[in-house]
């Protein structure tokens, strides 16, 4: 399986609430840039598993615009910023198992992006993740490895 670690958009912070916190022009603009360049690599997500907050459903809806309609989509609170890493982890794979996903994309924030790879590739350091950046995280039985991480700004 290929997890696809994403997190959302750069947001501004006019918002009464974090949850509320909507994406900025160059929220969106960097959400395509990164959603252009994963197109062209071929991927087509299976599954797709988004946080609940605002800005993760802008980038979702970005990102969504550039791809095929995957066989499910699913909203999490268990993918909030201060979620647990290792519950989130382990629903991610549950759930990919469950829909039978070979192409898993999750959209979601930081720092639980980070310490979410640190919990699937045992050893590593959690990685920081720029606003619209991604990383893919190979899974094949037990062994898992981080294969890159791309921010948009090195692909504009």
């Amino acid at each position: 399986m290929q997890l696809y670690l994403m997190r959302h958009g750069e947001a501004g912070h006019e918002a009464r609430y974090d949850r509320e916190r909507s994406l900025t022009e160059t929220g969106f603009h960097h959400t395509a840039l990164m959603s252009e360049w994963l197109k062209s690599s071929g991927v087509k997500f299976q599954l797709v598993l988004v946080s609940p907050y605002v800005r993760a459903q802008q980038t979702w809806q970005e990102v969504s615009s550039h791809f095929p309609t995957p066989r499910k989509s699913k909203v999490l609170d268990e993918l909030v910023p201060a979620a647990d890493p290792e519950m989130a982890a382990r629903l991610v794979l549950a759930y990919a198992e469950q829909y039978q996903a070979e192409n898993v994309l999750v959209i979601s924030h930081m720092p639980l992006l980070g310490y979410m790879v640190s919990e699937l590739v045992p050893g590593i350091e959690p990685p920081l993740f720029a606003t619209s950046s991604v990383a893919m995280v190979d899974i094949i039985g037990h062994h898992s490895e981080l294969m890159w991480q791309q921010t948009a700004h090195s692909i504009s």
